[in-house]
């Protein structure tokens, strides 16, 4: 944290700073009691646990979820941003796009939660992500409308929040069509008696449930807040945060060899293009992120980076032998090779005798620059499990009772939950967001459905419109925020 006040800051720095680690923090907060009310929803709706305990309870594993998480999705998210901005986050620009995600989400997630909706914060953040990459592009004048959003990762994430809510409507609808043929135990299937806790059993089954969707959420919503959090610090403070301190020696020494080894494969693929300057290569490889246009010059550009790389990491003993200014120079560079090489990739550029020699380029910048400091998971947990203990009323009852026509039973409740944590583990594990939201009130939806309890059309229309406004909204707040945020920065505080 000393790096914080190493002199090197200014003050209107320093306050951006501390502006944009307390709004992600906040998001957070905002998310803990806006999404983890659906974990809660079936024990405190079911009477298995009194509401505080509940609460307490999840939010515990929402926090041990967000530290045992493994960094994919946070990263994932930072993908879906403009490459300029990334690549430049400490500019005027990046910290206009840092406001305006941040703020955008936390508008939209108070808005829903005031409505009882149970909306989607994935959704909410990856339409301000769209917002800004679509603003960036229309005001730059060298580029066409669209052009620097990640379209291929948008969709990838797009198709994961679009199917999730269907796996959790038809799975939960049958895991409680299989619970009633494998476990014949009346008391799973009827209402819920008011104000009486349900057999021991029961309780357990619910309990258990409701710990392993905290979890789940823990581990997977709790990462889009790191990964902000990690841009705002490599942007600001890129001597302690552009790259992990902690790599030993021969993996940096590794990472020069097969940085040496993919110039000389990209020098071959330039066609006899000569290698750009340092400014032209990012200039070449940002232009080949935006569009994905590809041509000798890319491949050039490319040689250029990956040497550079190599001659920056020969022989280092550390990452504390390279010059804290370099630092941040460093980290773009190696973004720029593995992002490209992975988008090379994708589009079949390599011939498969090539790919020995250029992948695992890819695959070992990664341990230098996909790191998480274990503060920066505590930070977010701490923030996650105290949401999850305020506000969460709202969404409960509407989990609960809104859905469908009867009441919330065991089966279908455990049958939900199940169903949720079991998706959004397996979304973990690829690095997709997906919504706690649309899987859990899917699932409760999809158990209303088998167990022909009737569905309340008129809450389903409202949460259908909640996730239909969701994007457009926050694709209008990201990008309506991003100008005047931008023009705050450049024209009030004078920062560039």
């Amino acid at each position: 944290m000393d790096a914080f006040f190493d002199g090197g800051l200014t003050l209107p720095t320093l306050i951006l700073l501390a502006l944009a680690l307390g709004l992600a923090l906040g998001f957070e907060f905002v998310n803990g009691f806006h999404d983890t009310a659906n974990a809660v929803a079936t024990v405190i709706y079911t009477h298995s646990l009194r509401p505080m305990v509940a609460v307490v309870w999840s939010g515990f594993w929402n926090f041990l979820g967000v530290l045992t998480s493994s960094g994919a999705v946070a990263f994932g998210i930072v993908a879906l941003l403009p490459v300029e901005l990334i690549v430049n986050v400490g500019s005027a620009a990046g910290f206009a796009m840092v406001f305006a995600l941040l703020v955008s989400a936390i508008l939209w997630n108070l808005g829903t939660w005031y409505f009882g909706l149970p909306a989607s914060s994935s959704h909410t953040l990856i339409g301000s992500i769209l917002g800004v990459g679509l603003m960036n592009s229309y005001m730059a004048a060298d580029r066409a409308f669209g052009e620097g959003v990640n379209w291929g990762k948008v969709q990838d994430t797009a198709m994961a929040l679009l199917v999730s809510p269907v796996v959790g409507f038809v799975c939960a609808g049958l895991l409680l069509l299989l619970a009633k043929v494998l476990i014949k135990k009346p008391e799973l299937y009827r209402d819920p008696p008011q104000d009486k806790a349900p057999p021991l059993w029961i309780r357990g089954l619910l309990v258990l449930t409701c710990t392993g969707v905290s979890f789940a959420h823990g581990s997977n919503d709790g990462q889009k807040g790191m990964g902000l959090i990690m841009l705002i610090l490599i942007g600001i403070v890129p001597a302690t945060y552009a790259l992990d301190l902690s790599v030993r020696q021969e993996t940096l020494n590794a990472i020069a060899v097969d940085a040496r080894a993919a110039a000389g494969v990209f020098e071959r693929m330039a066609e006899g293009a000569s290698r750009p300057a340092p400014e032209d290569a990012s200039a070449a490889l940002s232009q080949y992120l935006r569009s994905g246009k590809a041509d000798p010059v890319t491949f050039a550009a490319l040689a250029s980076k990956s040497a550079a790389v190599a001659s920056v990491l020969e022989g280092v003993a550390g990452i504390s032998d390279i010059a804290p200014d370099s630092r941040r120079a460093l980290r773009s560079d190696l973004y720029l090779v593995s992002e490209s090489i992975g988008k090379l990739n994708g589009a079949g550029r390599f011939a498969a005798a090539d790919k020995p020699k250029i992948l695992p380029l890819r695959d070992k910048v990664k341990t230098l620059t996909t790191f998480i400091p274990t503060w920066v998971k505590a930070a977010v947990a701490i923030a996650l499990g105290l949401g999850t203990m305020i506000g969460w009323k709202r969404i409960v009852v509407t989990v609960g009772e809104k859905i469908g026509k009867a009441h919330l039973t065991y089966g279908q409740g455990a049958s939900a939950e199940l169903v949720a944590m079991t998706t959004i583990a397996a979304a973990d594990i690829y690095g997709l967001p997906v919504s706690t939201t649309h899987v859990l009130s899917s699932g409760v939806a999809g158990t209303m459905a088998a167990n022909h309890s009737g569905l309340q059309m008129d809450t389903l229309r409202n949460l259908l419109l909640a996730w239909v406004l969701t994007l457009p909204v926050c694709v209008f707040l990201g990008a309506a925020l991003f100008s005047g945020g931008l023009y705050v920065v450049l024209n009030v505080l004078g920062l560039q």
